[in-house]
């Protein structure tokens, strides 16, 4: 996973929502604890990171407590609204995926088949059609098993790792892998647990914890899940009669799917920073004025959102800085990216 990705997760939602970008993880459902092998930290983060995506089919729930205002930005902004959602996964540990979304209107679907993606919008009655070039049947968008094992790939490195016993989540055995950031990094997070299969070593959930509070900031996981391979006629797609079909960008989509613009990471680890511009967007504007506190400083003026896990700085001029971090790390980033 690139560091933009497990930035934006990092933020626990809160980047990702101000961007109108969603990032597909895990979510939850736990059971009593089973007795497992022990396992040495390192080793369960070794397996994680060598472990094959498997087929599924998965119910996936994201509790969100954040604390966000109410955002632009159709299906990404619904998955990042406070309370429970849930959406439906499929995989073949191929390449090829399906996901589910319910939307506003009706259901956001996308298909990908490792060479064509389809996006669909049953209340548009739109089937956007995007082409894999430079791909043959792996990497395909979103999965949320690769989305988790990002996170630990790149937050390991500033984190003390342990292992806190066992738990059931969606009916399986499971490791309980923590990552809490080492004294020297600064981030309003103080934990991020992961639950680990015990056979597959595959992320089933993913809970965000914050300085002050014993209960998650956000948890994302399935709560049930099937690791036997699908239909395979889920993996493929034909727009219905009367469908607008349209040719999108040369990349995956994913439900609320955006432009990413131009940007930058800043730091790395538990601290690191997105810096990036936002130009033109009103409604993101409007948000932060009605919902954020004035600042200003040498930089400029603007506004911050802030949750407990996480700042988002706004500045007039339409550049964004986001993280996990204290409004002072966000303005030194803003510093260094002119």
């Amino acid at each position: 996973m690139k560091r933009r990705s497990v930035v934006l997760t990092a933020t626990a939602g809160t980047a990702a929502g101000v961007l109108g970008l969603t990032v597909l993880a895990l979510p939850a459902g736990a059971g009593a604890a089973p007795e497992l092998p022990p396992v040495a930290p390192e080793q369960l983060v070794e397996s994680v990171m060598r472990a094959e995506p498997p087929a599924l089919t998965g119910t996936v729930a994201v509790d969100n407590a954040l604390g966000l205002p109410a955002l632009p930005g159709g299906e990404a902004a619904q998955l990042l609204a406070d309370g429970t959602s849930r959406f439906q996964v499929w995989a073949d540990g191929q390449g090829r995926h399906r996901v589910s979304v319910p939307s506003h209107s009706g259901e956001l679907t996308v298909v990908d088949d490792g060479t064509t993606a389809w996006k669909w919008d049953s209340g548009e009655q739109t089937a956007t059609r995007t082409q894999h070039p430079e791909r043959t049947g792996h990497g395909a968008p979103a999965d949320p098993a690769a989305a988790a094992r990002g996170i630990i790939g790149e937050l390991r490195k500033t984190s003390e790792v342990s292992v806190d016993g066992t738990a059931s989540v969606a009916g399986r055995d499971a490791y309980e892998l923590v990552l809490t950031p080492k004294p020297t990094e600064r981030t309003l997070l103080r934990q991020v647990r992961v639950a680990v299969d015990a056979e597959k070593r595959v992320p089933l959930e993913l809970s965000v914890l914050t300085n002050g509070s014993a209960d998650p900031a956000l948890k994302i996981g399935f709560t049930s899940v099937d690791m036997t391979a699908p239909d395979p006629g889920l993996f493929r797609f034909d727009p219905p009669a009367g469908a607008k079909v349209e040719d999108g960008s040369q990349h995956a989509p994913e439900p609320g799917d955006h432009a990413v613009p131009e940007h930058r990471v800043v730091g790395e680890g538990w601290d690191s920073t997105l810096v990036t511009e936002v130009p033109e967007n009103q409604q993101l504007r409007q948000v932060a004025e009605m919902t954020g506190r004035p600042v200003s400083g040498p930089w400029g003026n603007g506004w911050v959102i802030g949750t407990a896990a996480g700042n988002v700085l706004l500045t007039s001029d339409g550049r964004v800085a986001a993280g996990a971090v204290p409004e002072q790390v966000l303005v030194a980033a803003l510093g260094e990216v002119r």
